[in-house]
C-alpha cells in the first residue's frame, strides 16, 4: 500500500497474448485519439504511436509536441463537463480505431470544486469520461476500422486493486480527503469499463493499470517542484518503470488480435491480464447510477 493505493493485483493467467517487440510494430493506417495526451503516459503513447506511423489526435490543455508530425491537437479544459461534451462531438467528425483515456490528476489536500459544482478530481479523472463515452460509443459501434477488427476503448486508471469507492459520496461532500476523493475516481473508471462493455457489445472495452510511474499528475496533491514532489517522484522514478518503458509494454497490447473477444478485460503495468476484484454487477450499477444522479444534480442533463 503506497499513499493509500494498493500496488499489487491478481493475475488472470487465462488471458494471454503474444507480445510483439514494439520496434516491429507497423501502424501506418491506425487512427488514435488520446484524451489527456499532452503529458505523462498519454504523451508517451502519442509520441510512440506516431513514430510508428499512426495518425494521432490528442486532447488536453497545453500542447507540447509542435515539432512532431502526425499528431493533431484539440485544446480542452476537461475539468468542465461542458467541454467534454464539446470534445466528444468534435471527435465524432472522423473515425478512430483506438480511443485512449489517459490518467487524470490526483485530488488536492483540500477539496476543490469546479464551476459546475463537481469535486475537481471526480470531474477530471472520471466524469468527463463517462459523458464522452456515452456520446461517442453509440455512434461508432459499426464503424469501419484499420488494423483492429472493431473500435477499441482503453481506460487508464487503477483497476484490479479492489478499490470500490464510496458511491453515495462521489462528490466528496460528506467526507473529504485526497485519498477518499481519488478512490472514488478509481472505482468509477473500473465500473465504467464494465458498464460500457455491457451497453456497447459491438465494441472492445479495456481497463489499464499502469501502476506507479514518474509523471506530473501528482502535482495537484504534492505541489509542482516542492520537496515533497521531488522526494516522491524520485522514489517512484527509481523503483518503478518510466513512461517510455510502460509505453513499450502497452503499445503492442493496444493492437494485438489476441485480446479480441475478451471485452471487458484489465491489464497491469506490464500488459499482463489481471482480475477485477469486488466489482459485482450490483456494485457497477450502483456506481454508474450515482454518477448519473450527480451529473443531473449539477445540471448536466444530456449525456
Amino acid at each position: 500500500m503506497v499513499f493509500g493505493f494498493k500496488v499489487y493485483t491478481k493475475r488472470n493467467t487465462h488471458l494471454k497474448w503474444r507480445h510483439v517487440p514494439p520496434e516491429k510494430l507497423q501502424l501506418k493506417t491506425l487512427r488514435v485519439a488520446i484524451i489527456g495526451g499532452t503529458g505523462g503516459i498519454g504523451q508517451g503513447l502519442s509520441r510512440f504511436l506516431s513514430s510508428k506511423g499512426a495518425e494521432v489526435t490528442v486532447v488536453g490543455r497545453t500542447y507540447r509536441d509542435d515539432d512532431i508530425t502526425g499528431i493533431n491537437f484539440i485544446e480542452a479544459n476537461l475539468e468542465l463537463i461542458s467541454e467534454a461534451q464539446r470534445v466528444a462531438q468534435v471527435l465524432l467528425k472522423q473515425p478512430y480505431d483506438l480511443i485512449i483515456f489517459s490518467t487524470g490528476s490526483i485530488a488536492a489536500s483540500s477539496r476543490e470544486e469546479t464551476v459546475e459544482g463537481l469535486e475537481r478530481d471526480m470531474a477530471v479523472s472520471y466524469l468527463n469520461r463517462l459523458v464522452m463515452l456515452r456520446t461517442i460509443l453509440p455512434k461508432i459501434e459499426n464503424a469501419d476500422t484499420n488494423i483492429v477488427s472493431k473500435p477499441r476503448i482503453f481506460i487508464i486508471g487503477y483497476p484490479g486493486a479492489g478499490v470500490l469507492g464510496s458511491p453515495d459520496d462521489l462528490n466528496s461532500e460528506r467526507h473529504y480527503s485526497a485519498v477518499h476523493a481519488h478512490m472514488n475516481t478509481i472505482a468509477g473508471n473500473e465500473a465504467l469499463v464494465f458498464d460500457c462493455a455491457k451497453r456497447y457489445p459491438g465494441l472492445s472495452i479495456f481497463g489499464l493499470n499502469p501502476g506507479f510511474i514518474q509523471t506530473s499528475h501528482r502535482d495537484n496533491l504534492l505541489g509542482s517542484g516542492t520537496w515533497k514532489s521531488k522526494l516522491v517522484e524520485g522514489f517512484i522514478g527509481y523503483w518503478f518503470q518510466s513512461v517510455e518503458e510502460y509505453t513499450k509494454h502497452i503499445a503492442p497490447l493496444l493492437v494485438t488480435p489476441d485480446i479480441e473477444g475478451h471485452s471487458p478485460a484489465f491489464f497491469n503495468a506490464k500488459g499482463q491480464a489481471i482480475y477485477s476484484q469486488g466489482f459485482t454487477q450490483h456494485h457497477v450499477e450502483w456506481i454508474i447510477q450515482r454518477s448519473e444522479d450527480l451529473l443531473h444534480k449539477v445540471g448536466i442533463q444530456s449525456f
